[in-house]
């Protein structure tokens, strides 16, 4: 027994060692499963030689580019060319001319109204002219007299003072039914005929379209309130409200594009005619005003309207529209990077211009990138990364 137990023990220590060195050198030599491949980046893509001839390698470019500010506005009227029109008398409307949205020339009638007050004006004018007539006789008489040594010079001046005074007070009256609408073929009727006009037409100021009328027959009216408007619609305003902080890049005279969704992807040119000075409390903003011509009455008041305010040129880095490609709400471009191989990154890009992106940021001007099919690029980067 004394011989055998260290024979055995001796028997188990050297199986243990060769189960500890047996370990070890399965542990030395690494699995298959245990090799870590690295993962392909899926912003990289090497091509074939037959899609090399869709594609265009460029760099960006630096130019003169001027930025596009754009404001939400609205077309107006232009008070100018905007004109309110009453009476200029108290009475009732009798008749009406025109309806809203018709054409009227200057001087065209638009209403007539019947007035006491065109009444009394009338025989205050017939008045005033029997007047006259009688001094001009009486200070003709009294140089007939002052020549025949009957009166005296004082009594020829009194007379002719009292002749300026009556027709003083005749002109006066005159104006008094101008006034009112009464034209001169009806005031020789009045003075030859002493034929009184019993209503007078309310007339156009001005050429243009009615837009607005606020009157009906039999209505009774005062010199105070607004009957009608008319407006020539053939330049209107566009007014916007530019942000406070962007509002200094703005100024009287600069260039404006007109872009009005109703009306599709027509555009309208026009320029800056006033920037206000002070800025609204509530929206933060500066009015800005702009001046369009409209000759076709495309333009209609009220129309909404996005103004585009060019500013003034200045160098940028653009790549062109062609060589970007957009992901997620991401802009992208492709790098050269050689032998076929293209690296997609991202870029921070300014609105189009002319085709154009302004790089704000993430792209040199020394970077080879893809300017023109990048799109197919892509489509291949996305089929490769299924794959």
């Amino acid at each position: 027994m004394k011989i055998t137990l260290p024979i055995t023990g001796a028997i188990v220590f050297t199986v243990l060692l060769a189960a500890g060195c047996g370990g070890s050198e399965e542990a030395a030599t690494p699995s298959k499963e245990a090799v870590l491949q690295e993962p392909e980046d899926v912003n990289s893509i090497t091509i074939r030689p037959e899609l090399v001839q869709r594609i265009t390698i460029g760099h960006p470019m630096m130019v003169d580019l001027a930025d596009k500010l754009q404001v939400p506005s609205q077309v107006e009227v232009d008070e100018e060319r905007l004109v309110s029109i009453g009476s200029y008398v108290t009475g009732r409307i009798i008749d009406l001319y025109v309806t809203l949205g018709e054409s009227v020339d200057a001087g065209a009638p638009l209403a007539r109204i019947s007035s006491p007050e065109l009444t009394q004006a009338q025989l205050a004018y017939l008045r005033a002219s029997s007047r006259t007539v009688l001094a001009q006789k009486a200070a003709e008489r009294a140089h007939h007299l002052l020549s025949a040594d009957v009166i005296a010079i004082a009594e020829v001046e009194r007379r002719e003072s009292e002749l300026e005074v009556s027709r003083a007070e005749l002109e006066a009256a005159k104006d008094q039914l101008r006034l009112l609408g009464v034209d001169n073929g009806a005031l020789k009727d009045l003075v030859d005929k002493g034929h009184i006009l019993p209503s007078v037409a309310i007339k156009a100021s001005k050429n243009g379209i009615v837009i607005g009328r606020h009157v009906i027959i039999g209505q009774v009216v005062q010199p105070a309130d607004q009957l009608f408007q008319v407006a020539d619609l053939s330049a209107v305003w566009v007014v916007g409200d530019v942000p406070e902080q962007i509002a200094r890049n703005v100024r009287v005279g600069q260039h404006v594009e007109i872009h009005v969704p109703a009306l599709g992807d027509v555009n309208f040119d026009g320029l800056i005619i006033f920037v206000a000075d002070t800025v609204n409390p509530l929206t933060r903003t500066v009015m800005v005003r702009t001046m369009v011509e409209n000759p076709k009455r495309k333009l209609k008041p009220d129309m909404l309207a996005t103004m585009h305010i060019t500013d003034n040129p200045h160098k940028s880095m653009v790549v062109p529209e062609t060589a970007v490609v957009r992901e997620a709400n991401r802009d992208y471009v492709f790098l050269s990077q050689g032998n076929n191989r293209f690296l997609r990154v991202p870029v921070e890009l300014g609105p189009e211009v002319a085709d154009m992106r302004p790089v704000l940021k993430g792209l040199t001007a020394e970077q080879p990138i893809v300017v023109d099919g990048a799109f197919h690029l892509d489509n291949e980067r996305k089929l490769a990364e299924l794959e």
